[in-house]
């Protein structure tokens, strides 16, 4: 009789604000070790932090993969250490919008995406980067970044997608247009925006569409900016923002490039995932297979998946 493998160790993190956070771990430990992975879990000061980089690195000799519960933040804040280890990561959805877990076609429920990673392959993903600041999804400057300061962990913990809803249209109406100077590929542009956007994944802001084209893994970003005169043409674009068709809108700008730098005459806030991360003057580019994911291939991947979802 052949020798049983010894088991996979991973060192499995859960952030305890995500807003599913509390979500009972005993069946997903168990999911885990019945597909051959042993999940290890640290113990005092390294407990239930919400800021995994630096445990991830002092944990990473001893571990073959990493399993991380929470939503974009968690994993925005752990890409630094999984770029030095190269530890691959198994994602548990556990958090509001769990955009990039729906770019990559992984189940929403935190059980089931547990047994996804016993047997999906690692899968090479790209990663965006502005000012040296790693993302997974999406970074906006203006509209997004200002609903992402106003937005709290509270009202996203206790309202799920519909405190996006609340938070977007308390701001909607005070948003005003700002100029911006767009540098990509021997161009430079200067335009009216009220928000300018540069994806690296498919989806953001709670399943809205960055491209219909985009991927996470196509080795390029995805760039749009909305010119729009009145606040209310966002309405009109909603469903448009949904599909990843707003290109094609005469009051919108957008293209797929590889770097850009964005510039204001006064520094503006820059949100990554939803996290404000730096200022301008921002300089994008992408990381292509920056890091390794346990997920479908490209091909095999299901459709998006929808539901009530808020646009920026």
């Amino acid at each position: 009789m052949a020798a049983m493998s010894a088991p996979r160790r991973a060192l499995m993190l859960v952030n305890p604000k995500a807003r599913n956070g509390g979500v009972p771990l005993d069946a997903i430990r168990e999911a885990l070790r019945d597909g051959g992975i042993e999940p290890v879990e640290p113990q005092g000061a390294d407990s239930g932090q919400a800021d995994c980089s630096a445990v991830i690195a002092r944990h990473a000799r001893n571990a073959d993969l990493i399993v991380l519960g929470g939503g974009d933040g968690t994993l925005n804040a752990a890409a630094p250490a999984l770029v030095e280890t190269g530890l691959p990561l198994g994602i548990l959805p556990l958090g509001t919008a769990n955009d990039l877990a729906r770019s990559l076609g992984l189940p929403l429920d935190p059980l089931a995406a547990a047994r996804a990673i016993t047997t999906a392959e690692a899968q090479p993903v790209d990663l965006g980067c502005v000012n040296g600041h790693y993302y997974f999804n999406v970074a906006s400057i203006g509209f997004s970044a200002d609903l992402a300061g106003e937005l709290t962990a509270e009202a996203k913990k206790t309202w799920g997608t519909v405190g996006y809803a609340i938070a977007a249209f308390r701001l909607l109406r005070r948003a005003r247009p700002f100029s911006i100077t767009i540098e990509h590929d021997g161009k430079v542009e200067k335009v009216t925006t009220i928000q300018a956007s540069v994806g690296n994944g498919r989806h953001y802001g709670g399943g809205m569409t960055v491209s219909e084209d985009a991927t996470v893994d196509d080795g390029k970003l995805d760039f749009y900016s909305l010119e729009v005169d009145h606040w209310w043409r966002l309405i009109a674009l909603l469903p448009a923002l949904r599909r990843g068709t707003h290109g094609e809108a005469a009051d919108v700008r957008a293209f797929s490039t590889t770097e850009i730098v964005l510039k204001t005459k006064k520094p503006r806030p820059v949100n990554t995932d939803g996290e404000l991360a730096t200022h301008t003057p921002a300089h994008f580019k992408v990381l292509p297979k920056a890091v390794r994911i346990f997920a479908p291939e490209r091909s095999a991947r299901p459709a998006a998946q929808t539901g009530f979802r808020m646009p920026f």
